[in-house]
């Protein structure tokens, strides 16, 4: 099992409705990164933490690539997975071995059942198991809602009967979570934040993009988005820094044809990663240095944002405008609780070796990068862009 001693780990939670692909999509998501070329050219290996778990996902991506045999859903099954990234065996130090090399960076993924917001729940007992399972994941900064490629196109040119039931089912899904979940009726200062709408199967609908999307959902649901957006804000403390519906994404797992699944030909997929390690670095660094916060907000906000400044602090990066702004924001008023907890984040990260915070550096950047050229090719709409 690989170690769970990373230096920064970010969480993503996954939501959408039965049969939208979420099983597909981790499977491709994980099986891509086993494929040695995918290794050789990201230079950095995605590693499952739990054997067992990285088995069955790999498994799953295998029938897809050498059988066409589509994975089984799981249906009401919730999920956490654990993801270690490291350098991959061509790109160690000399001299040190697997077990011996930096490993900086994880990745969490809840999977959230579908189904718990399309029917209620047959017994208190999986009413309970529902709400602890939300809250396992209150400690993600970036949602996926799965938009389900299929029904948007069989309901091409009513689009707005798919959408509307689909947020609806979600907003009253999470209303009647609230009172469970916020104890004593106290808002959460750590919860999903960012919360990006994704088309699952988007090659369904090739002649789409990530624009022509985005103006479906908001001309067709957006009154439905906004109460989404309502329902959300009621959970979380500073409801400002909160983004639901301004980010974007195309996501097609595979090519399906009849007879044939072509993993290769995927959409959006390799943005998961850079998503939920950037996103929130970029968008809470404007919330934190945008007006004054509360301490408990601002030292949420600058939790993650502390280790990546430490990470970037000797690299080039240093001089771009987003790190720049991240660091005025640390001199700036957000409280001296604030300010000392970030400063000894920095201090603590920036006294790992060298090779890690090279490795790290090298990871965020190539990340960096990916985001962009999702926006240029129109898969990605980041909120930050508008």
């Amino acid at each position: 099992m690989a170690s769970t001693s990373t230096t920064m780990e970010q969480h993503i939670a996954v939501f959408g409705g039965s049969g939208s692909g979420k099983t597909v999509l981790l499977s491709s998501f994980y099986g891509a990164a086993q494929e040695p070329r995918v290794r050789r050219a990201n230079r950095y290996a995605v590693t499952a933490e739990d054997r067992a778990q990285g088995r069955t996902l790999h498994r799953n991506y295998l029938g897809m690539r050498d059988s066409s045999t589509v994975p089984s859903a799981n249906r009401f099954s919730a999920a956490t997975y654990r993801f270690v990234i490291e350098p991959s065996a061509d790109d160690l130090p000399k001299g040190r071995s697997k077990q011996k090399a930096a490993k900086p960076l994880g990745i969490v993924w809840h999977d959230y059942p579908g189904e718990w917001f399309e029917e209620d729940p047959s017994s208190a007992e999986e009413e309970a198991r529902r709400v602890a399972t939300f809250r396992s994941l209150l400690s993600a900064d970036v949602a996926v809602v799965l938009v389900d490629g299929q029904l948007l196109a069989e309901n091409a040119g009513e689009e707005e009967r798919y959408l509307k039931a689909l947020l609806t089912d979600f907003h009253t899904g999470l209303y009647a979570l609230r009172d469970d979940v916020l104890e004593d009726g106290k808002r959460l200062t750590r919860f999903p934040r960012i919360w990006t709408l994704a088309l699952s199967k988007a090659d369904l609908l090739p002649d789409l993009d990530v624009e022509e999307f985005r103006e479906i959902v908001i001309g067709k649901a957006g009154g439905e988005l906004d109460e989404l957006r309502s329902v959300l804000q009621s959970f979380v403390e500073d409801p400002d820094a909160l983004d639901v519906g301004e980010d974007f994404l195309l996501l097609s797992s595979a090519k399906f044809e009849p007879g044939t699944i072509d993993v290769t030909t995927r959409t959006g997929v390799d943005l998961l990663l850079p998503m939920t390690a950037m996103l929130p670095f970029e968008r809470f660094a404007k919330w934190a240095s945008t007006r004054q916060r509360g301490a408990q907000v601002a030292e949420q906000l600058l939790k993650f944002v502390g280790p990546v400044i430490g990470f970037l602090g000797t690299s080039k990066l240093m001089k771009s405008n987003l790190v720049g702004a991240a660091v005025s924001m640390i001199g700036g008023g957000l409280g001296s609780k604030a300010v000392s907890f970030a400063t000894k984040k920095v201090a603590k990260v920036k006294d790992q070796a060298e090779a890690e915070r090279e490795f790290t550096t090298r990871v965020l950047a190539r990340f960096a990068e990916d985001l962009d050229r999702g926006v240029d090719d129109r898969v990605l709409r980041r909120g930050d862009d508008a």
